[in-house]
């Protein structure tokens, strides 16, 4: 009793990141299918376009419903909705027998990703001790981009080797894409009936003893008691209400949390996972060589997220963003310069989509988690994280229906430059907005806010 335990921390942490590796794997999938899909439904444009957002419509929905949710019931028990929800849509879509039930199995799936893109990484940024935050929360932003890479590696063996499935599935390969999805569906299910309920909610529903002996296990007793009486002295029920955001004191907390995920999303790094082989086609590549290269970027954005995960408790979050949001929108200007050159032969389109996808990858990607997982009062964070969280999908839902329209009537030289144009604003919000918070506990950075407010 008393003694802290590093490696039941990591295997919480991994159990709730699982949420992050289906929210990858679902949304990436659909890169290998849209082309098929079209081709079996005779989809056009505005269709294609549809069939790629409509989960992001189901996440808008999800992550709306999820914060006064998971404030009510508890993290754990949002998490197992949201894993029973990836479950039902993998089966569903792969079972489904036209295009309107395969939408409304994607909206399913939505939901699901919804609801697991802000309860994973919040259960997350409540289980960690202060000096590991970064790191932890960092680990949800790995395992999504893990699941983005599995997604492409399975798309792309399967879209080789059709003649290996059985008759149903070898002339439709897009269902076995996206059936594949069930299987870590139903680990995530069965993992979280063992990992204990986040300790800070308990201690809003004033569980003390049961949030203290998870907080032992943790960090160690010292520490343990330190946290629960910081949190007693400021006050903190579970009666918080998101009013309290729009108050002076947390007005700026709340520009974050809006602003942040929206820019993440708008700087365009959906439109090349969703989107990637028709981008990469546009620039020369057959279906087979652009898939391919879709493996490569997710290679790369997993590869360069471990930056994150190392880094930034060490140097802190602010500098990890201006640096990787400096380099995202000059390589997104590049890249729309050399489509309007016709320099589309060649590696050179290739080296810098990679490039803005690994200074995304250790910036914006988990910064962005990290920072709003943090910046709000222990009340009220469940409902305030799924307000930053829906203003992330608000962004993804744009990119994702209005990018296949783009490409087509704008070309992909100006859809590129005006991804650098919507990237931009994030380097001022870093500047004059975002504090830094490395090291803090959240109790101290709740403080923060009230004392820089007087």
């Amino acid at each position: 009793m008393g003694k802290k335990n590093n490696t039941y921390l990591y295997l919480v942490c991994l159990v709730a990141a699982l949420g992050g590796f289906l929210f990858g794997f679902d949304t990436a999938v659909i890169s290998g299918t849209v082309s098929l899909v079209r081709h079996d439904f005779q989809l056009n444009a505005v269709s294609e376009g549809w069939f790629v957002s409509c989960a992001l419509l189901g996440c808008i929905i999800g992550v709306s419903c999820s914060g006064k949710l998971s404030d009510q019931y508890g993290r754990k028990i949002v998490l197992i909705i949201s894993a029973v929800l990836f479950l039902a849509s993998a089966l569903g879509c792969m079972l489904s027998g036209s295009f309107t039930t395969l939408i409304i199995f994607r909206l399913i799936g939505g939901l699901g990703i919804g609801v697991a893109s802000m309860v994973s990484p919040l259960y997350i940024s409540e289980f960690s001790p202060s000096r590991f935050r970064g790191m932890m929360v960092s680990l949800y932003q790995l395992a999504l981009t893990i699941g983005i890479v599995l997604a492409y590696f399975s798309n792309a063996y399967l879209a080789s080797h059709t003649a290996d499935l059985n008759k149903v599935l070898s002339s439709e390969v897009w269902r076995a894409m996206l059936g594949l999805g069930a299987l870590p569906a139903g680990i995530f299910l069965i993992c979280l009936f063992f990992v204990p309920e986040s300790p800070r909610w308990l201690l809003l529903g004033g569980q003390e003893q049961k949030a203290t002996a998870i907080l032992i296990k943790i960090d160690g007793a010292e520490t343990a008691q330190k946290e629960v009486d910081a949190f007693k002295n400021i006050g903190n029920s579970n009666e918080g209400s998101l009013r309290e955001l729009f108050t002076p004191i947390y007005r700026r907390a709340l520009w974050i949390g809006l602003l942040l995920p929206f820019l993440s999303q708008v700087c365009g790094i959906n439109a090349v996972i969703y989107y990637g082989p028709k981008i990469l086609e546009h620039a020369g590549f057959t279906l087979n060589s652009a898939l391919g290269g879709q493996v490569t970027i997710g290679l790369v954005n997993v590869v360069f997220t471990f930056v994150a995960i190392f880094t930034v408790d060490k140097w802190g979050r602010r500098p990890l963003l201006f640096v990787g949001i400096g380099g995202a929108v000059v390589s997104l200007i590049i890249i729309g310069i050399l489509f309007a050159l016709g320099i589309t032969s060649g590696p050179w389109i290739l080296i810098f989509i990679l490039a803005f996808i690994a200074c995304f990858a250790f910036s914006f990607g988990p910064v962005c988690w990290v920072v709003i997982g943090e910046i709000f009062p222990n009340a009220i964070r469940g409902k305030a994280m799924a307000l930053a969280t829906l203003s992330l999908w608000v962004g993804n839902f744009l990119v994702g229906q209005l990018t296949p329209v783009m490409l087509e009537r704008l070309g992909p030289s100006y859809t590129f430059w005006l991804f650098a144009i919507c990237c931009s604003p994030a380097l001022w919000l870093t500047w004059k907005l975002i504090p830094e918070t490395k090291g803090r506990s959240l109790e101290n950075i709740e403080v923060y806010w009230k004392e820089t407010h007087l």
